[in-house]
């Protein structure tokens, strides 16, 4: 839970500095813009589904279950816990670039954090990041590099979206394509400092 809040914050932060959510959230919000039946983190659910439904069939028999049910939990949670987490900093100002790229970078650190603690927790994770890893187990690829990749496939169906629709890009900028490559690495990072911790070198 603490891995779950910290993540929802990293998406409000990414989303605060306004130059492109995180890309696990562009989608949704993305779709947030051009429709009012549901909510970022009402979108943001609905794309939990659908990442819960891959990840059982990636996984075909060797499905756990019960940690799915819980993804399902947490989905859900998590959808609400990043609404809280936007309006917690709603009264913050950010105002020009320098503090704008600072609000993404730290975005993409405290995003990072949150998906670390819960890949270490190894009780259940969010779908998007519970289906990276059982793409990585399946097909031998390393989590890192596996969720870089629909990380940028993200922002490219988010970018369609806007363009389409809405003639524009909005909601996916820069900083949506700095953050998908910078997450996975930051979370390299992590764990390089949890094992040089836990090693005691």
């Amino acid at each position: 839970m603490v891995g779950l809040f910290i993540a929802s914050m990293g998406v409000a932060f990414s989303t605060k500095a306004g130059l492109g959510t995180s890309p696990v959230a562009s989608v949704p919000y993305s779709i947030s813009l051009v429709s009012s039946l549901l909510s970022f983190g009402g979108w943001l659910n609905l794309l939990s589904v659908i990442q819960i439904i891959t990840q059982v069939a990636v996984l075909k028999g060797k499905c756990n279950y019960t940690e799915i049910a819980i993804q399902t939990v947490l989905a859900f949670v998590y959808g609400y816990l990043t609404n809280l987490s936007v309006w917690l900093i709603r009264g913050i100002a950010v105002t020009g670039y320098p503090m704008q790229f600072l609000f993404m970078l730290l975005g993409c650190a405290i995003l990072a954090l949150g998906i670390w603690i819960q890949l270490k927790g190894g009780v259940a994770m969010l779908p998007g990041e519970a289906m990276n890893r059982a793409i990585s187990k399946v097909s031998g690829k390393r989590y890192e590099n596996v969720k870089i990749f629909f990380d940028i496939l993200y922002i490219v169906i988010s970018a369609l979206i806007c363009l389409v629709i809405l003639g524009r890009l909005q909601g996916v900028r820069e900083g949506s394509i700095i953050a998908a490559v910078l997450v996975g690495s930051i979370i390299k990072v992590y764990n390089r400092i949890f094992d040089k911790v836990r090693s005691g070198k």
